[in-house]
């Protein structure tokens, strides 16, 4: 019902605001001050330990320094207890010892069914948790012991079975005295023109309840046990009871967890993945702060919906292609209602895994240490734009550059759209920026790598940040970086170091990676025994049978060296933790930037032996060499200035930048 802002301004002002949030929060002593009426406390809307919520009561404002929520005495009821708004105002009305005015009478009767409505959609969940539990549900049973769930978890998300029947609910709901309007009103049977009788609208399936913010069953979704069903998935058409881009799946229990901060995340998070039964699986194994849209992709709705949970929700995506493009449409979603304080992360799953499957095979750990390298909205934004094309003209990089000025115009916010141009500037600097031609001449051996991903630097993989690959000869040359002056070039101990500890790469590819031409004399005799022992490997071919062999063969100390010089630069896709995909794409990398620099070096070479032989009545020759030594020259250069495109690069070359202006 409609309330007049008299009867509002009355109630609020008989009731302070501290009195209404006193409730549900302890107030901090040190920094409350009761006679002015000024309270602070731990936000009760993100949980933290030191208290940057704060409310007033002569202005009748709640607000958080933390996260951003404000709000007045009905906000505060809606946004944590979930509350309709009539419903506050009761509370409020009751706690100020005023009477609630008389409502309209067409305005109750919509109340009166809507709550009816309500009773039905019970009447239809526990129907379908009987039938889960009978003869009829054995292969829904059996499905869901399969995909790991346990008795007490479908107990708690009320999952249920829709049976084969065409009439099995629309029975029982007749049988309980509900009249024919009602179970259609509820989205339970197919009805309408062209259905001369209406019958189940689920069917074969295992029922899923919707809940509402205030916990009441107001939809369903189904999964088709049947193979050739026409869909998987359904959810309940809209009713007056469910509009689906206005709910996420477990939004209250979820709200709930990150509140009390229950989980192993950080107070406040909440993380958005794709579908009921990672919900579900997640939740069992102890990561109860999730939430999914209802089989489709996120709406701005239920983005508002995150955010009135917490400030920066991930948004988890399946690590193939179809997840990919679900979050490059979250991050445009996304841009335009960012504020100070107010955005999303990231969190991208191995290829081929989902939630679900990632916690039922290898336990939580792994989908934790997803959640600790989610990304930031920019970053995000930068990656997709600057990794979908070369950029080795003029034209093409004013394209990029015009393609994210664009994208960043459509955030409202002036300050942080301003940010984001600021960064996308960072980011562009980094990118195309030659190398650096500083004064100083203990400097101008290292290559100017454009900042820490995500601070400005390198377009960040697919995968985690720190996949690293190609090394310029000017970083490879800096004696901070090798380590060593007798090690070999930082490039060439990458390509070893990675097949000898992932040797398995070279019995996949032999014929390319046995041809890898060393520089190094000890490397050459390195990889010399390398093939050897490959030339002669077991079934049990390993990293350490490798590593005891050439070990044996006196190569102990150079690998140690080696390793070593590689982590100092923070290579770790040459390392033997390194995911062997990972390993295989930057071991990729690194090769086909030697060979290509191998070749240019040997054309520079020959280019200035011919010069140096020319005579001054060759002059018209001379010109043509010395024009094509200058674009050897500066494909070399270009080569190594673009390495900072490589991923994890601009970890290193930032890096050691840094260190040579502090050793300077």
């Amino acid at each position: 019902m409609r309330f007049s802002n008299t009867f509002l301004d009355e109630i609020r002002d008989r009731v302070s605001i501290s009195t209404v949030i006193g409730r549900r929060v302890t107030w901090d002593r040190k920094k409350t001050n009761v006679s002015r009426g000024d309270y602070w406390a731990c936000c009760p809307f993100h949980g933290e330990k030191s208290p940057s919520f704060h409310c007033e009561d002569r202005k009748g404002r709640y607000h958080c320094f933390g996260c951003g929520v404000t709000g007045n005495h009905f906000r505060f009821l809606t946004d944590l207890e979930g509350q309709s708004f009539p419903e506050a105002v009761q509370t409020v009305a009751d706690m100020a010892g005023i009477a609630m005015p008389q409502p309209d009478a067409q305005a109750e009767k919509r109340e009166k069914e809507r709550t009816t409505l309500l009773d039905v959609m019970e009447i239809a969940t526990r129907f379908f948790q009987d039938q889960l539990q009978s003869a009829s549900g054995a292969r829904a049973r059996a499905y869901l012991r399969d995909r790991g769930l346990t008795g007490r978890t479908i107990e708690t998300f009320r999952l249920g079975y829709a049976p084969e029947s065409r009439n099995a609910l629309k029975e029982h709901l007749a049988s309980n005295g509900v009249p024919k309007e009602q179970i259609e009103a509820c989205g339970l049977v197919r009805h309408g023109e062209g259905i001369a009788v209406s019958y189940d609208y689920f069917r074969d399936r295992i029922m899923f309840p919707i809940l509402s913010s205030r916990e009441k069953v107001i939809a369903f979704g189904g999964r088709a046990m049947a193979a050739d069903a026409m869909a998987k998935y359904m959810n309940s058409p809209d009713t007056e009871l469910f509009h689906k881009g206005q709910v996420l799946y477990n939004f209250t229990r979820a709200r709930r967890a990150a509140q009390v901060g229950g989980t192993r995340q950080e107070p406040g998070t909440i993380i958005a993945v794709e579908g009921y039964m990672d919900v579900i699986a997640l939740y069992q194994a102890g990561v109860e702060n999730a939430v999914a849209p209802l089989g489709t992709a996120l709406t701005e709705n239920q983005l508002e919906l995150l955010w009135r949970m917490t400030p920066q929700p991930i948004l988890c995506f399946d690590g193939d292609g179809a997840g990919l493009r679900a979050a490059s449409r979250a991050a445009d979603l996304a841009l335009p209602f960012l504020k100070p304080g107010r955005s999303v992360s990231f969190a991208l799953l191995p290829d081929g895994k989902d939630p679900d499957d990632l916690v039922r095979h290898e336990g939580r750990a792994p989908f934790d240490k997803v959640l600790a390298e989610a990304r930031p909205l920019v970053e995000m934004i930068w990656q997709r734009e600057a990794s979908s094309g070369s950029y080795d003209t003029p034209e093409k990089r004013a394209e990029l550059e015009a393609r994210l000025k664009q994208i960043v115009s459509v955030i409202a916010d002036e300050n942080v759209r301003r940010h984001y141009q600021q960064a996308v500037r960072e980011r562009l600097n980094g990118f195309f920026q030659p190398a650096s031609r500083v004064s100083n001449d203990r400097r101008q051996n290292f290559q100017r790598g454009g900042g820490r991903p995500g601070q400005g630097g390198a377009p960040m993989g697919p995968r985690a940040a720190g996949r690293a690959a190609g090394v310029s000869d000017r970083l490879t040359r800096s004696g901070l970086v090798r380590g060593h002056r007798d090690l070999p070039a930082l490039r060439e101990s990458v390509l070893a170091m990675t097949i000898v500890n992932h040797p398995q790469l070279l019995l996949d590819e032999y014929d390319e990676i046995a041809s890898v031409e060393f520089e190094s004399r000890d490397l050459q005799r390195l990889w010399s025994c390398v093939l050897t022992i490959a030339g002669r490997a077991s079934p049990d071919f390993s990293a350490k049978h490798l590593r005891e062999q050439l070990e044996e063969n006196g190569f102990a100390d150079l690998l140690r060296a080696m390793n070593q010089q590689i982590r100092n630069a923070r290579l770790w896709t040459a390392t033997e933790d390194a995911d062997p995909q990972d390993a295989l794409q930057a071991y990729r990398q690194t090769r086909a930037l030697h060979s290509r620099n191998k070749e240019l070096l040997w054309q520079k070479v020959e280019l200035e032996r011919e010069l140096a032989e020319m005579t001054e009545d060759e002059a018209e020759r001379a010109d043509l060499l010395l024009r094509a030594l200058l674009e050897v020259q500066n494909e070399i250069s270009r080569m190594e200035n673009q390495e900072a495109i490589i991923d994890g690069f601009g970890v290193l070359s930032g890096r050691v930048k840094g260190a040579a202006v502090s050793h300077g």
